[in-house]
């Protein structure tokens, strides 16, 4: 009786999904909803702070170009769904939010994409806070071997318990 009854939001179906890491789809969401602390937010607060993204170097870091735009997250985002997504890939962070909840593709290879989005998000977010407090940057292979391995485990983990509807989850991954 206390609480508002409101609509779901339409970006949390591609967010919040049966058999998430619960640390990626909290990084994910805030970034969904724009509440991380890029460095065009801090600039609001405190003019004198440099908003040139730690990543690339090239441009002013906000979220669409941290995930999407920036060269050091855009061969990420290619390398880990190029295959799924085919004909359908897209740099462009509004697009990549509504192909995680579209309805329309397969459940196996829309639980792959939606792991895969969540863990590339995570990854960048954390590569990003490291050299931002000064940390050398992994090398854009070794990233990718890390959150492929992180996925194939996970969808061997997932098929090893039998979980329904995610069993051939490691088969639709390794296709693509």
């Amino acid at each position: 009786m206390l609480r508002e009854s409101k609509p779901l939001c339409p970006r949390a179906k591609g967010v919040w999904f049966s058999q998430a890491t619960p640390k990626f789809g909290f990084v994910t969401w805030l970034a969904v909803l724009e509440r991380l602390y890029t460095m065009d937010r801090v600039h609001r607060w405190n003019q004198s702070v440099e908003t040139t993204c730690v990543l690339c170097k090239q441009a002013a870091e906000t979220g669409d170009h941290l995930f999407c735009e920036c060269s050091y997250s855009a061969q990420d985002w290619e390398h880990l769904t190029k295959g799924i997504l085919r004909d359908q890939y897209t740099k462009v962070w509004p697009g990549i939010v509504s192909l995680l909840t579209d309805g329309n593709r397969e459940k196996k290879a829309l639980f792959c994409l939606r792991y895969a989005f969540q863990a590339s998000v995570h990854a960048v977010w954390s590569e990003r806070n490291k050299i931002s407090h000064g940390e050398n940057p992994i090398r854009m292979p070794i990233l990718k071997k890390f959150i492929d391995k992180g996925i194939r485990n996970k969808l061997s983990l997932l098929r090893s318990k039998k979980v329904k509807g995610k069993e051939e989850s490691l088969q639709v991954w390794f296709a693509s």
